[in-house]
């Protein structure tokens, strides 16, 4: 496998780690220098790409690369890789080597349900101006891998957490809040599920849409009580949604209510999740000792594609 990442961030990262025994070379593009030299120390081949021209060391690794993971985000003008190396990538596919692509998506592309269960059938209708934007990238990564025949694998990820990414990272800084908004529940995905989907996807193919997410939507205040009892801090007082002061993002998570299934990683591709709820993720977390994470993984200036 020579692997091609767009976007070395948190999820593509611990993917990688699960995809090691697999993989004979691995390029991944970054928009930071500092981070293109620590990749490069881990035996990756750091590409410098900010989404914002044609890369020539891209077209060059797409001329090696038999699968390609993406997990840069589009912006309002749409799936940044695409509008500069579709047409790159549909040559590679045609000289035979590319065999699967993998595109990182959100089950925000759902929107509201009103708390009812959806599949990968639903039809969907995005809130945000952000899963709009997804899910408009999402038809054009379709488009690529049914052009050019390769199988491309949409994956939906749920709310995502991991060492340096919980709610024991909010309650030691003391920024933790826990908003009620009663009725109101969503899915998350602990990021080694992420990892164990995408080599499962990588490695057999698997070409279609998949929601990755955990077996229980819950509500957020639920699961931050629990990581406040392992913890044995106080649990952090309830706000009111109508009272919590929040920001324009925070608000937008805050307007979707929806329950995830997630049958088909387990049919399609014999996942067995490592962490079926947040319980079990947390827990985890703490008793391993591995809330905290490394430096990496509490960096938010992972590699994102954002104009202006």
């Amino acid at each position: 496998m020579h692997l091609l990442i767009f976007g070395l961030g948190y999820s593509a990262r611990y993917s990688l780690e699960f995809l090691g025994p697999h993989v004979d070379s691995v390029a991944a593009t970054t928009r930071s220098e500092e981070k293109a030299v620590r990749m490069e120390e881990k035996g990756i081949v750091p590409i410098l790409f900010d989404g914002e021209e044609k890369s020539e060391p891209v077209v060059e690794a797409l001329g090696v690369a038999t699968h390609i993971l993406v997990s840069a985000a589009p912006d309002d003008e749409g799936d940044p890789v695409l509008r500069l190396h579709g047409e790159d990538i549909a040559r590679a596919a045609s000289g035979g080597q590319l065999k699967w692509i993998g595109y990182f998506s959100t089950v925000g592309v759902y929107g509201d349900t009103g708390g009812e269960w959806v599949d990968e059938t639903a039809v969907c209708h995005p809130t945000s101006e952000r899963s709009k934007w997804r899910l408009g990238a999402e038809d054009g990564w379709r488009a690529v891998g049914q052009q050019a025949e390769v199988p491309t694998a949409i994956l939906r990820l749920a709310g995502i957490y991991g060492p340096g990414r919980n709610h024991f990272v909010t309650l030691e800084a003391g920024t933790a809040r826990r908003v009620i908004k009663p009725g109101q529940v969503f899915n998350r995905i602990h990021v080694d599920d992420i990892a164990s989907v995408v080599e499962r996807a990588a490695v057999t193919g698997a070409s279609g849409t998949f929601n990755v997410t955990d077996d229980e939507p819950a509500a957020s205040e639920a699961a931050i009580a629990y990581a406040a009892e392992l913890m044995g801090v106080p649990v952090p007082e309830g706000i009111p949604f109508d009272e919590a002061e929040l920001s324009p993002m925070a608000k937008s998570f805050y307007a979707d209510n929806k329950r995830i299934r997630n049958a088909r990683i387990k049919s399609d591709l014999d996942i067995e999740l490592a962490f079926p709820s947040y319980r079990e993720g947390l827990k985890a977390l703490w008793q391993d000792e591995a809330w905290r994470g490394d430096a990496d993984d509490r960096d938010e200036a992972s590699p994102k594609f954002k104009r202006g």
